[in-house]
């Protein structure tokens, strides 16, 4: 009897906690009803940094929705969209709310039709949306009656309307994300005098826009890097990739660190600034960049706190870097000894002449077997005007590409005795380690004491580079 009792009770239990399983919320529902509508498929997904993700698909259920549901997923803060597979979309608001909305449209235009339930953010982003809708039919319904020139004028008054209801909106709802974004996307603009009233100079005016320029930009948060790409990544990286375009490697690192350092309380945006900009200064084609790269791996992924990647990648990039900071501009180029075809042995350091070409190369690579030649020529040109030599070495030493270095030196004539030609194969160090040799051609430019002066030089800026250092 007891026993039967215990299992009953089991039994009761199970049933009693079965109901509580089930009202388990999931951790996101979104829901989308368009009425009159034709998809049976529509996608949901975020902008992030210069692309878009898709999250999740749903299928159109016997009520005419789309229900985006996991109770294992999650979804980030930021600018959401569906879209259908044909590629009209319609664009939503995830943040600081929790994810449970419900959008109901009309197929005629799912934006200007949207009603939704859950969500003041939403509320407040189509209201928005509604009245820009408004603006830019009268625009296109003023356009096919005017003339080209009454039209222009129509065209900015519409535009300066819609500035006046975008401050408006930002006014209304600060704490809005779309107000955060239309905040985001305002140009700082350098004012002309400071505190006391005196004139600021150019250099000065463009220390405050260097300084201030995201201002207005919360990098603190990581929802803006779910964000279109003219909202973040477009300004971001126009930072780097225009405001501070070919300045000094340390005059970048000034006014990177603070930015990076202003990312730090969003994870999200800390790391994928950090990546984009290693790999941004990694692939630079500009020579004294590299100085950014060892920074950036020495200061952030050698810390201490690193936790946004794995302790071999971490290990890779310190290690590359380290090669790096030995190869930088102003820095004495590693000492080589190889054999020229003869096997007689010569010393880069030895070299006795006021300047110093130190090329890897194979004519086993299609890029070098057309660079190389040209590079000769230059070479050519002004190993007496500038008292010049070339240290070349065979990247590929095996007996096959050895034959096809021979013929290709003696096919294009490179017989000056201030080009030595040298066997890869043996040398003093491994030059591949020491000199992180990964593609070629590979050119540098030494100094009589050894100093690499330029390099990533090629076909494309070698007469330039000689012509400016070996020059003065």
């Amino acid at each position: 009897m007891r026993l039967l009792k215990f299992i009953l009770l089991t039994l009761l239990a199970l049933l009693v906690a079965q109901p509580v399983q089930a009202r388990k919320k999931p951790n996101y529902e979104i829901t989308l009803k368009i009425n009159r509508g034709v998809d049976t498929m529509m996608m949901m997904g975020f902008y992030h940094g210069r692309s878009n993700q898709v999250v999740d698909t749903a299928y159109r259920d016997k009520k005419g929705r789309f229900v985006f549901t996991s109770m294992t997923d999650t979804i980030p803060e930021g600018l959401f969209f569906f879209a259908n597979a044909q590629g009209k979309y319609v664009e939503f608001v995830v943040y600081h709310e929790k994810p449970f909305f419900q959008f109901e449209t009309d197929q005629r235009d799912w934006t200007s039709n949207m009603r939704v339930k859950g969500s003041k953010q939403n509320d407040f982003f189509f209201d928005f949306h509604r009245e820009e809708g408004v603006l830019y039919d009268e625009l296109a319904r003023q356009e096919m009656l005017m003339d080209s020139a009454d039209f222009a004028l129509f065209q900015r008054h519409q535009l300066r309307l819609l500035d006046s209801i975008k401050m408006a909106y930002v006014s209304k709802g600060p704490e809005m994300f779309l107000s955060k974004m239309m905040i985001a996307t305002k140009e700082v603009v350098p004012p002309l005098v400071d505190a006391k009233g005196d004139t600021l100079s150019d250099e000065q005016r463009r220390d405050y826009y260097l300084s201030h320029y995201f201002d207005n930009m919360a990098l603190d948060d990581n929802a803006f890097l779910n964000t279109p790409r003219a909202v973040f990544f477009d300004r971001v990286m126009g930072y780097f990739d225009n405001v501070l375009r070919y300045a000094p490697p340390k005059f970048i690192i000034q006014y990177m660190d603070p930015v990076l350092d202003r990312t730090k309380k969003a994870p999200n945006v800390f790391q994928y600034l950090l990546v984009t900009l290693t790999q941004k200064y990694l692939q630079s084609k500009v020579m004294v960049y590299d100085e950014i790269y060892v920074h950036l791996v020495q200061k952030y992924y050698a810390s201490e706190d690193n936790w946004w990647t794995t302790p071999s990648s971490i290990d890779k990039e310190a290690l590359r870097a380290a090669k790096w900071e030995r190869l930088l501009v102003g820095r004495e180029a590693p000492e080589l000894i190889l054999y020229d075809t003869l096997h007689v042995p010569h010393s880069l350091h030895a070299m006795p002449f006021k300047w110093k070409l130190l090329i890897f190369w194979s004519p086993g690579c299609g890029h070098c077997k057309h660079i190389i030649p040209e590079v000769y020529r230059v070479f050519e040109k002004y190993q007496q005007q500038y008292n010049l030599c070339a240290f070349t070495i065979l990247s590929e030493p095996d007996d096959k590409t050895r034959k096809e270095w021979k013929t290709f030196l003696a096919d294009h004539g490179m017989n000056s005795p201030q080009w030595l030609s040298l066997d890869g194969g043996e040398a003093n160090v491994d030059w591949h380690d020491v000199y992180d040799i990964q593609s070629t051609p590979q050119i540098y430019l030494l100094d009589e004491n050894n100093i690499i002066q330029a390099k990533k030089l090629g076909e494309s800026n070698i007469e330039e580079v000689l012509t400016a250092i070996c020059g003065n």
